[in-house]
């Protein structure tokens, strides 16, 4: 493995008001993502070289709001994004996550794999936006957007149920 330089994310925290248990597949999809986007990420704001980064993610008004400090704890321009574009990904995101986890009891392996493949679509489709998004705010590769993804939907499903 080649030797990492500052240009990661040390620390993600997704910010909610939570008070409530989301389902255990749920969480355990959270879990996974932040291991996951810990593990390997590569992730550089364009205005700044001074990493590795910590994130605040949090929703407000119906916009991801993504708070950055550098490694001297600088904060940098906070990004806000609409989630409009995202509705739709976020939407069948979670169905897909509950046809996984609805089928994983009975369903063939063969249909549980479809079901996969199809989570993975979205995940593409969802990293693909927000690289395009944010290409002159932030370097980061495919792999840490699609990781990034995740934590989004993951973080739009408690506001969603904090707000109904």
């Amino acid at each position: 493995m080649t030797e990492k330089k500052n240009t990661y994310v040390i620390n993600i925290e997704l910010i909610s008001s939570q008070d409530f248990a989301l389902p255990e597949y749920i969480q355990k999809e959270q879990k996974q993502a932040l291991q996951n986007f810990l593990t390997e990420n590569r992730f550089q704001p364009l205005n700044d070289n001074q990493g590795p980064y910590t994130i605040k993610l949090s929703i407000e008004e119906n916009r991801l709001v993504m708070r950055i400090k550098n490694a001297t704890a600088q904060d940098l321009n906070m990004l806000v994004l609409s989630l409009k574009p995202y509705k739709r990904l976020i939407q069948d995101y979670f169905l897909v996550l509950n046809s996984y986890e609805k089928a994983r009891q009975h369903a063939t392996r063969e249909k549980l794999e479809a079901i996969d493949m199809g989570r993975r679509g979205i995940h593409n489709e969802g990293a693909d936006l927000l690289l395009a998004r944010l290409k002159d705010k932030i370097d980061m590769d495919f792999e840490t957007a699609r990781k990034l993804f995740t934590l989004i939907c993951v973080l739009h499903k408690t506001h969603i149920r904090l707000a109904s």
